[in-house]
């Protein structure tokens, strides 16, 4: 050979590349190149099957290699760890500057005096100003404001009447402005056929979105759905990986995987090492202690939340 490397060339006409002739690849799979459409419409019957392998390996590769660290959301801005899971079991969110503070650094502020926001020192809404600060957000396109103020409607909070409709409607303008968090709803809407036509193609897409961003509860729907469609290496991939980011539901699929033959014992150690890994990283006694305080005013909230509904109703 004499190691001079080929012009590229058109897939379909076989024009090489040159000042006058821009070759573009195929961008669904980026194997071959086209010098107009015309040429690409030609070629598709042919490229057809060799496209749609690679598109799909390429997609792979993305939905597996990505999505391996949380969100920015996920993590205090105080403390800067991550916060545990399930999040609103160790945090609160706070309507002020729509952030999520974990429990022990709301109780480190409060041993200082400080019975404001943690973060923005806001003071705390009193009864009815709470979705008046959020609708603040929401008018300003604010994701987060929006993805919370569909739980309002969804879950009927705050005084106001439960409309999954409208939930859904505010949590598809949360998505399409980026709201990892709300695709994860909508893909359980579409799983479950709640409010939507139940379409699963669409629940997946919804989950693919947010786990490529690093949502563990979109990662291990993702891994159910695998299991079953009956796809055991793709569903223990998806588990491993929300494990390993502290998910501890995912680590019991690993488990029961392992235990009937379907993972090996390798991969249950791999998830098990990386779970512990992950939760000693987001552990402190700080947040043990506010954890225990704070859930028990939790109770005592929904407590006063069921009893102003049952006088209600």
């Amino acid at each position: 050979m004499s190691g001079i490397q080929a012009a590229e060339a058109c897939a379909n006409c076989g024009r090489e590349s040159s000042d006058a002739v821009k070759l573009r690849y195929c961008t669904a799979c980026r194997l071959v190149k086209y010098c107009s459409v015309g040429c690409q419409k030609s070629h598709r019957k042919q490229h057809k099957k060799a496209c749609k392998k690679r598109a799909a390996e390429l997609k792979d590769e993305r939905l597996y290699n990505q999505g391996h660290e949380r969100p920015e959301g996920d993590f205090c801005p105080i403390c800067t760890l991550p916060i545990p899971i399930p999040m609103n079991e160790h945090s609160a969110f706070m309507v002020c500057c729509i952030k999520r503070v974990c429990f022990g650094c709301s109780l480190a502020a409060q041993k200082r005096g400080m019975f404001d926001c943690p973060f923005c020192r806001t003071p705390m809404p009193r009864d009815g100003t709470e979705l008046a600060m959020v609708q603040k957000r929401v008018d300003a396109k604010d994701a987060a404001a929006l993805k919370f103020l569909g739980d309002q409607y969804y879950y009927g909070y705050n005084g106001l009447l439960k409309n999954v409709q409208r939930a859904i409607e505010l949590w598809r303008e949360a998505a399409e402005l980026g709201s990892i968090n709300a695709h994860f709803e909508l893909g359980n809407k579409f799983d479950s056929g709640e409010g939507v036509i139940q379409d699963k193609a669409k629940a997946v897409q919804h989950w693919e979105m947010a786990a490529i961003q690093g949502d563990i509860e979109s990662r291990n729907s993702l891994g159910v759905n695998e299991i079953n469609n009956g796809n055991y290496e793709r569903a223990v991939k998806h588990f491993l990986i929300a494990a390993k980011m502290g998910n501890e539901v995912a680590l019991g699929n690993v488990n029961k995987m392992f235990a009937n033959g379907l993972a090996t014992r390798e991969q249950y150690a791999e998830a098990l090492k990386g779970f512990q890994d992950s939760v000693d990283e987001m552990h402190s006694q700080e947040r043990d202690e506010g954890t225990t305080v704070c859930r028990d005013v939790q109770r005592e909230e929904i407590a006063r939340e069921i009893a102003n509904r049952n006088r209600e109703s």
